[in-house]
């Protein structure tokens, strides 16, 4: 369960409330001037093949509280020089993201060409539209296309960004882009008063900017040069383990590092659950209903994680079908029992529920703070607790604990999300800090099921049915992702989803079921026809049987890599395809794709035959891979991996032959 990031903010709040109210400077308003030597420049500095560079990219971030409520002003300048076609079709659209609470303001655009001809970008040519990141994320953006862009040209943009309701407290600066950047420069402005007793902090990861140097008006500097380009590489760590970045946040000056910090930590979190997981003769009640005849511990818990699960509707997820008004009428739960009694509430109330009746059980509870391996990779040398903001329930049985989340709503009994699986968990003790790691589910738990009847036609057209149902983690980020949206949007991405691998079917049927039941696999289906499927020659039909990985390319295509191969969890692929042969057609050569192991780590098997009347193809295919635990591998490990997946892909694009020349009857 991700917990939102509060405790220190409400702490910086409440110090605000005794600073006098101020305003930061807008920031300039001027383009700087053009260095002749960056408009000849005719190659890249920074990486000898790329397409375009930034000469700087240069941000002030500066704090203030303005009538009382705090606010981060973010002033952004970028000058990019564009050196090819490529360069000039990346770097000439420009979306700004922002989230609900901010403003985007002062957007200035220009582009500068070979010969000093200067066009402005129109105020009128900025809009607001929704992008979607590649982890499926939507966010907001204020998007432009910069004028007149050509290879030898410079553009520069520039804007402000206003963050509202809060300081530059955990706030994440970046060094790296899409395309190299010869000089990257912070100027930060930490809020100063006497009355606010936090200092601010920094705190760098995969970099070494220079010294901190005090500047005018409060500002202190950093820079790097010559940073490479930030390249995406298919099942690669999360970015922030991997690019360069610095953390700026407020903190008391302390003495607390390593253990002791820890140890501290655990015994504060022990002490600040301790009341919310406390039953009382009501929690203790629905106990004794939700576990009836249950005989074992394991019994226990998982009609207790059912009774959460089904009793208590949970306002944070889109499967409650509540309104936003609905929502903000729903009364603040101060205890197990407020919940018990509302029968409302969010994943924390329910999580704290959850663990209030295992304890009435008679069952040991827990809370732990895990690290969120979506995000980054823990490094316990750095004394906080920004990066261990999830929280899931740890039960104890017998001598070992079991890890608990019921108020996600889609991840099953015995299971947590994918980023809280195989994590660093501190677990809340009021005398040690216990450290932890939660267990990752096997290959089994997280399946893509697939299946398929379909009817191929002398011409080379497959017709029919075909459905897929995704268990574990698949079926959690799915109904994450579509349970907000409405049945004719859910339908649009899926049909979009099918076309964009079998460009030429037509589709008809769609169906997408369970996408807010927490329990039932989400399953969706469809009727399916694709013209010239099969390739005809002569009395020949070549067929693909494996449907499913039909157009799928590969998922290593680079000879060479530069990070870490990290898969996010195991997971297993059981398919089946039934093909109705056209009359008169059989096997010309049986053989089937060939099987290959990778060990404890992974597998792949297929069976292809045809029924006794010779009239269906029958074809099977499964494929596991995560065995033992093995999602992350060093860099060296690439050559056998992509040997593996290259091999995966050659089998699944197996061709058979079907030959004319018997007649059914």
């Amino acid at each position: 369960m991700l917990l939102p990031r509060c405790f220190s903010s409400r702490i910086v709040l409440l110090c605000l409330l005794l600073v006098p109210g101020t305003a930061i400077a807008a920031g300039s308003d001027e383009w700087r001037p053009i260095e002749p030597a960056d408009l000849a420049l005719k190659a890249p500095v920074v990486e000898k093949d790329a397409d375009a560079e930034a000469i700087f990219w240069e941000v002030k971030v500066a704090d203030d509280v303005e009538y009382g409520a705090p606010r981060t002003v973010l002033t952004h300048y970028l000058r990019i020089k564009i050196f090819t076609d490529r360069g000039r079709e990346s770097q000439s659209r420009i979306d700004i993201p922002f989230y609900n609470n901010w403003s985007i303001k002062d957007i200035a655009a220009r582009t500068i060409k070979v010969d000093g001809t200067i066009i402005e970008l129109k105020k009128e040519d900025v809009f607001e539209r929704t992008i979607v990141k590649a982890s499926g994320a939507k966010l907001k953006a204020k998007s432009f296309v910069m004028p007149g862009v050509e290879p030898g040209a410079i553009i520069e943009y520039r804007w402000r960004e206003v963050r509202n309701d809060r300081l530059a407290n955990y706030i994440r600066l970046q060094f790296q882009r899409e395309i190299p950047v010869q000089l990257v420069k912070y100027y930060i402005k930490p809020l100063m008063d006497p009355a606010f007793p936090y200092g601010m902090r920094l705190k760098t990861f995969q970099a070494t900017p220079s010294p901190m140097a005090k500047e005018k008006n409060g500002f202190f500097s950093t820079f790097i040069t010559n940073v490479p380009a930030f390249h995406e590489e298919a099942r690669m760590p999360p970015e922030d383990s991997v690019r360069p970045w610095m953390l700026i946040y407020y903190a008391l000056d302390r003495s607390l590092s390593g253990d002791r910090f820890w140890r501290q930590l655990g015994k504060e979190n022990f002490e600040s659950h301790k009341s919310a997981m406390k039953p009382n003769d009501d929690v203790k009640q629905a106990v004794a209903k939700a576990i009836g005849d249950a005989a074992t511990p394991e019994e226990k818990l998982q009609r207790i994680f059912e009774f959460c699960r089904t009793n208590i509707k949970n306002i944070r997820n889109d499967s409650s079908g509540m309104t936003t008004e609905e929502r903000s009428k729903v009364k603040e739960n101060k205890s197990a029992s407020d919940t018990l009694k509302h029968g409302v509430g969010n994943g924390y109330d329910i999580d704290m529920l959850f663990a209030a009746m295992v304890t009435a059980a008679g069952i040991e509870a827990r809370v732990v703070n895990l690290s969120d391996r979506g995000d980054i990779f823990l490094d316990k040398s750095f004394a906080d607790d920004y990066f261990i903001q999830t929280y899931d329930i740890a039960v104890r049985i017998g001598e070992n604990w079991r890890f608990y989340d019921p108020g996600s709503t889609y991840v099953p009994f015995g299971m947590l999300r994918w980023q809280e699986e195989g994590s660093d968990a501190l677990l809340a003790d009021p005398k040690e800090a216990v450290w932890i790691k939660t267990p990752l589910s096997t290959p089994e738990k997280s399946q893509e099921k697939r299946r398929a009847h379909l009817r191929l036609s002398e011409d080379g057209t497959l017709e029919g049915d075909a459905s897929v149902e995704y268990s574990g983690h698949f079926a959690i980020d799915k109904k994450n992702f579509f349970d907000g949206d409405s049945a004719t949007k859910q339908e649009e991405t899926l049909r979009d989803s099918l076309k964009s691998r079998l460009s030429t079917s037509e589709l008809s049927n769609i169906k997408i079921e369970n996408v807010t039941d927490p329990v039932k696999p989400l399953v969706y289906s469809y009727h399916i026809k694709v013209a010239g499927y099969a390739q005809r020659t002569g009395k020949r039909l070549f067929l693909q049987p494996e449907f499913f990985q039909r157009n799928v390319e590969p998922l290593f295509n680079s000879s060479q890599r530069q990070n870490a191969i990290y898969f996010h969890y195991p997971w297993s692929e059981d398919d089946e395809v039934i093909i109705d042969l056209p009359d008169g057609y059989a096997l010309d050569s049986a053989d089937a794709p060939e099987p290959f192991t990778g060990g404890p780590v992974g597998e792949y098997k297929v069976s292809v035959g045809v029924s006794k009347d010779g009239k269906l193809l029958v074809y099977k295919r499964n494929f596991f891979f995560g065995g033992g635990g093995n999602i992350l591998f060093p860099l060296s490990s690439y050559p056998q991996l992509k040997v593996f997946f290259e091999k995966l892909h050659n089998e699944d694009n197996h061709i058979i032959t079907l030959k004319q020349g018997t007649t059914s009857n």
